[in-house]
């Protein structure tokens, strides 16, 4: 079955979660948290993360963090996983529950409009302002090469829209391909071709 990540950049705005969520699962990342529940949440920054444990989301849904709070529900991160970022250990997570194709959605690798920071929830609490610089996404990137060359059976399908940027990495993995934003679009609209 095929199963959706969803990172946080800009590309993501064009793709209704709640069609995602009834085609399969949908692992996400951080802030999703505030107007979603995807059925497995990652967060590894300590702020985000402890406020989701105390707001109570972690003892009703699926939640992974590096150091979860005394009983709130919080799961620990995989081992293999610990030191990776929230995104490729929300990839991983979907590779370790076997669902082939994954689909990687928002994770744009690149700045937004006039080089400034790639994320749906610039300018919101524990977020960069949206005209600070981007993120710096190399670790990103060799984790995410990493996870894929792990789960070499499984195919990682990276969705490509405006603001996604071209990586050479990903091209050299054999099991990662790229589709264009309207064609993933007309798929899980269709909800056929997954």
């Amino acid at each position: 079955m095929a199963a959706f990540v969803l990172g946080n950049g800009v590309s993501r705005n064009t793709v209704d979660f709640d069609i995602l969520i009834r085609l399969g699962p949908v692992y996400g990342c951080n802030a999703l948290y505030r107007t979603h529940t995807p059925t497995v949440l990652v967060a590894t920054d300590r702020p985000i993360s402890e406020m989701i444990q105390e707001s109570g989301y972690s003892k009703k849904n699926k939640f992974y963090t590096r150091r979860p709070l005394k009983n709130l529900g919080g799961m620990s991160v995989p081992q293999p996983y610990f030191g990776f970022s929230s995104g490729p250990i929300a990839a991983a997570l979907a590779a370790e529950d076997r669902h082939t194709p994954i689909y990687l959605v928002g994770f744009d690798m690149g700045p937004a409009k006039h080089g400034r920071f790639n994320n749906i929830y610039a300018d919101t609490e524990f977020y960069k302002k949206t005209e600070d610089h981007p993120t710096y996404t190399g670790n990103w990137i060799k984790q995410l090469c990493t996870v894929a060359k792990k789960f070499k059976d499984q195919t990682f399908i990276r969705v490509h829209g405006r603001t996604t940027a071209d990586v050479a990495d990903f091209d050299a993995v054999p099991n990662f391909q790229k589709l264009d934003i309207e064609e993933f679009l007309a798929r899980i609209n269709k909800a056929k071709g997954l």
